[in-house]
């Protein structure tokens, strides 16, 4: 299926696996990438040298020049490096969960890199396409992590009205019928997270795969409890006593997260004072906001990595209550689009009905 998308990265099928913190590793997106779609690989958890192994790593599991992707912290005090990074490894797509910089964007194209931020309102899609994006993902409330509250079938035809850049539609897709549907609103393919993490591919723990594949519908909750920000996930008991817990014990939970983070990402204090500063402006933060972000990449990697469902939380698109299986990569991309297929077939066969009467 050619779209204005898959003509623009050189993927066969107009599919994305986001970039998802401890999730998006190079098994994952090679074995993404290795199906055709198009796989990112999610840096913000990762060193600049982690980072830069991955590549590699993804590189050498793939054939060559099959394309992939990156997702960068635009606010992140090393953005420009990790930027430098993308360039010199040859990466093909550079995605982003804020919006870069115009320079930014300028740069990573004068490179010959595609530019592709995620964006969560019209108006951001505006932005970005006038200032270079080459594509845009754009995310309705049903997605998982960070998110709005406007639903995909109400965002999704407003960006595509309002750019002439391809749209890539995210936020409750799994399957082909979702991928039709989302050609016919106008997107140029699906973006999927939580159909990816609960892949045989995905390094995710069984045990915490197993959470997602028991939740219905209505275990998928979106709560501030975590960061400050509107963040989708299952509803656990941790989160439940996350919710319940004074603003007071939050923050020193958050002070020492902070402290396993800069362990972990390898930044210095004064880096993370900058991406909290920057964080602060761009989101329009409190401190205590600032401070509580440190949550999230700890608690998250307490479930994706570690397997500590008590300790840890587990985003979630709401797609999660109706998965029910754990197909391979290349199991799932075959079945999306033979999905599609059928779809497409069914909508033709209207055409050749008789009137009625």
């Amino acid at each position: 299926m050619e779209t204005a998308f898959t003509k623009l990265v050189g993927v066969a099928h107009p599919i994305v696996q986001t970039g998802m913190g401890w999730v998006a590793g190079p098994r994952l997106v090679s074995a993404a990438a290795g199906a055709g779609a198009l796989g990112i690989l999610a840096s913000a958890t990762m060193t600049v040298d982690q980072l830069r192994s991955a590549v590699r790593e993804v590189r050498s599991r793939v054939p060559e020049g099959t394309p992939f992707g990156v997702n960068l912290r635009a606010d992140a005090g090393d953005a420009a490096e990790r930027a430098q990074l993308i360039i010199d490894e040859g990466v093909r797509v550079a995605s982003f969960a804020l919006a870069p910089s115009r320079e930014l964007i300028a740069r990573l194209k004068d490179a010959g890199v595609v530019v592709i931020p995620s964006i969560g309102a019209r108006r951001h899609a505006e932005k970005v396409a006038a200032w270079g994006a080459d594509a845009v993902i754009v995310q309705g409330g049903e997605g998982g992590g960070h998110t709005g509250d406007v639903a995909t079938t109400v965002l999704l035809p407003q960006v595509v009205d309002a750019v002439d850049i391809p749209v890539v539609a995210a936020g409750g897709f799994a399957d082909g019928r979702g991928l039709v549907a989302a050609l016919a609103y106008g997107a140029a393919g699906i973006a999927m997270g939580t159909r990816f993490l609960l892949t045989s591919d995905s390094t995710v723990p069984d045990a915490v795969k197993a959470e997602y594949l028991k939740a219905t519908v209505k275990d998928v909750t979106v709560t501030t409890a975590v960061d400050g920000l509107p963040h989708r996930m299952l509803r656990t008991e941790l989160v439940d006593s996350l919710e319940r817990a004074g603003r007071a014990r939050a923050l020193v939970r958050a002070v020492r997260h902070a402290a396993g983070f800069r362990k972990l990402s390898g930044l210095s204090w004064p880096q993370m004072v900058r991406d909290g500063l920057a964080m602060k402006h761009g989101k329009d933060l409190s401190w205590s906001q600032v401070l509580l972000a440190a949550n999230t990449p700890m608690l998250l990697k307490a479930s994706m990595v570690e397997g500590r469902t008590d300790l840890g939380v587990m985003a979630s698109g709401q797609i999660a209550g109706v998965i029910e299986d754990l197909p391979s990569c290349a199991e799932l991309v075959s079945r999306v689009m033979a999905e599609a297929q059928q779809a497409l077939e069914a909508l033709h066969s209207l055409r050749t009905l008789p009137p009625p009467g």
